[in-house]
């Protein structure tokens, strides 16, 4: 997280991430292809931590709103990362590769209707909705909790599903 938050993610280079990790370049190529895929294991974690947490038993039983607190406090608690990732410095790759984990998380709920000309178009806006709040607050650095960042962001994503509601159906 230094190399990105100093160089940026797009110039830093493996030689300076084992440099830094005081590991050599055979023992990081042992465990990932490229800087790529060490980032996307470190996010791959931190998202199934998260959904292990998000899929407890109870967890279809808890309101939506309660899910996305529960999201937006993982997001606090790895605010360091994320706000590494996807900041001025950040990594447009990352960004797609959230922007993707998010319309695959609503997706089951809007599920597509075969008569539609628009498919995936509700998970693919929710999800902009998302990853525009998430790093707006975290290049702002949190000027709120995450409590209230996440409810006003479903706020904005409720008014996208109202509008989805009005739509006529399958013709």
């Amino acid at each position: 997280m230094d190399l990105i938050e100093e160089r940026g993610f797009d110039k830093v280079t493996v030689a300076q991430i084992t440099e830094r990790a005081m590991v050599s370049r055979a023992a990081f190529y042992r465990n990932y292809r490229d800087k790529y895929h060490l980032v996307e294991q470190i996010f791959d974690e931190a998202m199934a931590e998260l959904q292990g947490k998000m899929g407890a038993a109870d967890a279809e039983e808890r309101p939506v709103l309660d899910r996305w607190i529960a999201f937006f406090e993982h997001l606090d608690a790895y605010r360091r990362m994320y706000g590494a990732l996807l900041g001025r410095k950040g990594s447009p790759w990352f960004a797609h590769r959230l922007h993707a984990t998010l319309a695959d998380m609503v997706a089951p709920h809007f599920p597509p209707q075969e008569d539609t000309a628009l498919p995936g178009l509700v998970p693919a806006v929710l999800s902009s909705v998302f990853t525009a709040s998430i790093t707006w607050w975290l290049e702002a650095d949190g000027p709120v909790p995450p409590r209230e960042i996440a409810t006003r962001s479903a706020a904005l994503a409720g008014a996208v599903i109202n509008e989805v509601q009005s739509w006529p159906g399958p013709s």
